[in-house]
């Protein structure tokens, strides 16, 4: 794994500290753990800190959550620096996550990191009006589906070059597009429908016991 640093001090806010619902969320987070474990919710803890933060995790929301932990800022940040789950720069609205592992190349990955070039820029690069960003990630563990992306929460499978294109539009224009398989399979289910156990005399309306 590559080298994860922290953004530059110059797009890095001053101060953080969690919302009153964020907190009062936080505390419920810690405790769940026992007596002296508490440092333990810290991944709950970085994960609400970067919701609220736009998507990403700054410094200072690093140090907020060691202190409201009581732990050592370096080890929170070695937490963060560890995680990609925790993006240490600033992203789009809509942050894009391409799965670039093995399922999803042989799938037509290359084509989707094409797309993300030519509509959002670089790895890493948000555009000037704020909505996307991009980045090349790990397996997300729908290799079924490949090949797919993460956007925000959301996961978009069954992708071509075209229809990944239309997602990005929709939400370029306000709208929300449908998560999921972009094909009309239902979720993992075979592409074209069911192919085994499709005999009819498998499935007897009535059995005769004697």
């Amino acid at each position: 794994m590559s080298v994860r640093r922290l953004a530059p001090a110059d797009v890095q806010p001053k101060e953080f500290s969690f919302s009153k619902e964020n907190a009062a969320w936080a505390n419920v987070q810690v405790a769940k753990y026992p007596a002296g474990r508490q440092q333990s919710a810290i991944i709950p803890l970085l994960w609400r800190a970067q919701e609220q933060a736009g998507g990403w995790l700054p410094e200072a929301a690093i140090r907020h959550v060691a202190e409201f932990l009581s732990m050592a800022h370096i080890r929170a940040l070695e937490v963060a620096t560890f995680y990609t789950m925790f993006n240490l720069e600033p992203v789009g609205k809509f942050h894009v996550q391409l799965c670039g592992t093995t399922p999803c190349v042989l799938r037509g990955a290359e084509g989707l990191k094409k797309v993300c070039r030519d509509k959002i820029g670089e790895p890493g690069h948000v555009t000037g009006d704020g909505k996307f960003s991009w980045v090349e990630v790990e397996c997300l563990g729908a290799c079924v589906n490949a090949p797919m992306v993460q956007i925000n929460a959301d996961y978009f499978e069954d992708l071509t070059a075209e229809s990944f294109t239309q997602v990005l539009d929709a939400f370029a224009a306000g709208k929300t597009p449908k998560p999921g398989p972009q094909t009309d399979r239902q979720l993992s289910a075979p592409v074209g429908g069911p192919t085994t156990l499709t005999d009819p005399s498998l499935y007897p309306t009535s059995t005769r016991l004697g």
